[in-house]
Order: structure tokens, then sequence, then C-alpha cells
């Protein structure tokens, strides 16, 4: 898969993104906008992308961390604190309809090619999305900004685990990946401002408003009752049954949202006597006498097989699931079927959520090597090959990898 023959018939096929990201949201976000159709040229500092390094696992030197979120972009390589970096950089902006970054605060700055300070009015209908860890400005403002870290400052560590367990961070870094899925908002909301106004604009995206955005319904309870959310376990803070329960040798998840559904999942486990107690007469009482409901339900369900139970009750209306490990999700025929599973070679990951009728995305080509396509973009921004064997030598855009860090 070269990048060079697939037809590319995604939405945004046109568009072209120079992306500045690393680690994990801003690369997540620009997989998204490349996975439909944009030319998603990513440009990685000399030393690369930190999470190549992220392992392991690892195949052919680069860890699983890298590529499950850098397929169906082009790689290239430049040292932004040297001049001819930054040159090539402005360079590669003159066609290009979007910028983002996660460098810190004032870092373009630093180096003279800030959005206000030189790209707004150079490139008036860019679209440059900064990403930050708490904002430029506020108390926080500039501070560096890691997933597991916001979720303790913003509280999702407070609503996420047990008394016995006390605060946990969530499994998957749900800050960085809802960060990510932010800016393909921001961008495509802005791309359509752009259409109809000709004006790009700067965008604004961090990690700590994106995690604060996601205390739902947690910060709704607070703001209402003035009461701060307490550790609950799986247990949902306003329905109930919405929890985990031991079926058998495996685990089965309950998600009864209303009364309906509550008498019918009754009325499947033989169990009218449940229906009939006025103390689960409705949701509210469900919540307020949940300890009582959820021995009754351990009672109920441990004989049963948690696979067979969950698709029982969700086939005839119960919504519930068997807790499948990440081994039987990606081996799921309905994983298989719904194209969840992307597999090229041996390129193996996750598939792409959004299915459109008329502009499908697709894989075009998996994640790539280091600067593999540096030569063929800087060629297609002008550079003589005599021009593109001088930014290579002098390390501008190296071959191989630096090691030793990044900006």
């Amino acid at each position: 898969m070269d990048g060079t023959a697939i037809p590319n018939t995604g939405a945004l096929a046109g568009i072209r993104v120079i992306d500045l990201t690393r680690v994990l949201g801003g690369p997540y976000g620009t997989q998204v906008l490349g996975d439909h159709g944009a030319d998603v040229i990513k440009v990685e500092p000399p030393g690369g992308d930190e999470v190549r390094d992220w392992g392991p696992p690892f195949r052919d030197g680069t860890a699983s961390y890298f590529v499950g979120v850098n397929r169906n972009k082009r790689m290239m390589a430049l040292d932004l604190t040297k001049p001819d970096g930054r040159e090539v950089l402005l360079r590669l902006l003159e066609g290009a309809d979007v910028l983002i970054h996660n460098f810190k605060s004032g870092s373009l700055e630093k180096w003279g090619i800030g959005y206000e300070q030189l790209l707004k009015a150079r490139f008036p209908k860019l679209i440059y999305c900064h990403i930050t860890g708490f904002g430029d400005d506020g108390p926080y403002g500039g501070l560096p900004g890691y997933d597991a870290a916001v979720q303790a400052m913003a509280g999702l560590m407070s609503i996420n685990g047990s008394q016995e367990s006390g605060p946990m961070r969530m499994g998957t870094p749900l800050v960085d990946l809802g960060m990510g899925l932010n800016c393909v908002i921001a961008i495509l909301l802005a791309l359509h401002h752009r259409h109809k106004t000709g004006e790009g604009q700067a965008l604004d995206v961090s990690l700590y408003d994106s995690a604060v955005s996601l205390l739902h319904p947690q910060a709704a309870n607070y703001l209402m009752s003035g009461k701060v959310p307490q550790l609950i376990g799986n247990a949902h803070p306003n329905i109930s049954p919405y929890d985990c329960f031991r079926a058998g040798s495996k685990f089965i998840f309950l998600a009864v949202g209303n009364d309906r559904q509550f008498r019918k999942m009754c009325e499947l486990m033989g169990a009218p006597q449940l229906i009939d107690d006025p103390r689960f007469a409705d949701n509210a009482k469900r919540v307020e006498n949940r300890a009582a409901l959820r021995a009754s339900l351990e009672t109920l369900f441990a004989n049963h097989d948690a696979v067979r139970l969950a698709d029982t009750l969700a086939r005839n209306g119960v919504p519930a699931g068997a807790v499948l490990d990440i081994g039987e999700v990606m081996t799921s025929e309905h994983t298989k079927h719904r194209e969840m599973l992307l597999e090229e070679g041996t390129y193996r990951s996750t598939g792409i959520p959004i299915k459109m009728s008329k502009t499908k995305p697709r894989l075009r080509w998996a994640p790539r090597a280091f600067n593999v396509d540096g030569a063929a973009i800087l060629r297609e921004a002008g550079y003589s090959d005599s021009e593109i064997a001088r930014l290579q030598d002098n390390g501008v855009s190296p071959k191989q990898r630096r090691k030793g860090g990044t900006e």
C-alpha cells in the first residue's frame, strides 16, 4: 500500500491537512480526517513521534500504539527549530487547508511562525487548530497535559471506581480520544464557515475543556442538587438496574432505562414478584433501593450463562451485554460484519466507525515509516532534487530518526 494508486472516495478528498501533532489525541483526530479522504501530511520532528517507541508490542521497530492512530497519512520529517525547516513548513502551508499542532503554548511564536504573528495574514484561508493541555490562558494556561493527569484534575477519576477501589483512571484514554474528536468537529465547522465566507480561523481545543465536557450526568446532577457525586462502581447514578452482575463464569451488564424494560426483564427471568414489589415500582424507587434490587438480581443470574442470557434479553428488547475481553471483541462475527476490523497484509487495526453511502471512507494505506514520503512531498512543494538532498543531509528533513526526544 504505497498511497499512490488507491482511489480516494472520502468526503474530505481535496482537503490538505498539515499535521504536526504527536502522541495520541491529535493523531487520532487526523486519522479520522484521513479515513474520510483528507490528504494528511504528518510532519514528525527529527526524533519522530515518541509513541513509535511506546511498546511492546512492536512490528518492524514501530509500536502498536503508533500504528493504531496513524493510518491514511503521508509521513515526512522536519526540524522546525531550524530556519530552513520553518521555511519548508511555510511552503507546505501554501497549498494547505488546515494546520494542526500540539506544541507547547508559545513554541510557534518563539520560532516566528505564530498564528497572530504571521500565519493569519499570510494564509487568510488557513484553519489553524492548536491543541493544548489546559488552553493558552487561565490559571493553568500553558501547562503541559497528559490524559491521566487531566482525568484527575477534571474530576473524571473521582467518579470512576468504587468505594473499595478508590478513584480509578479510565481504562482507555478517553480524554485524549474525545479531544481528538473535538478537533475533527472544530475543523469541519471551520471548513463550513470558510465555505460560506472564505475566511480561515484559529481553533483552541484543550484536553481540560474536553474532559469537563464529558462529565455527564454527574456535573448536571451536582449543578442541580449541590451534592458532590460519589464513587459507585459500575452503577449509574440516575438509573437502576444499570450495573454489572455476575452470571455464571462471566459478567453481564444490564442497561435498563425504563419501566417497560424492567417488567420485560422480570418476565423473562421468571420473577414476577419483582414487578409487584413496591420498592421497585419505578426508576426513582429502584435507584433508592438499588442494594436490595441488586441482591435479588444476583440470585436470579447466578446459574445463567452470561453470553446466552445477554443475547436473550437483548433480542427481547432489554438492553444487556455480556462483558467480553478484547480478544473476543476482535474475533466477533459482528465486529467483522460491521467492518470494525481492518486487515491489509500485516496491518490489523480497528475499523472506521462512520459509514457513508456516497462518500465511502476506506483504508488507503497503513501507517508508514519515518519520513518515507518526505522527498515526494518536498518535490510536490517545488523543491529540486539537489535542494531535497541538501535538506536531508543537513538534518532539516533527516532520512533516519534522531533519537533523543522532541520539543
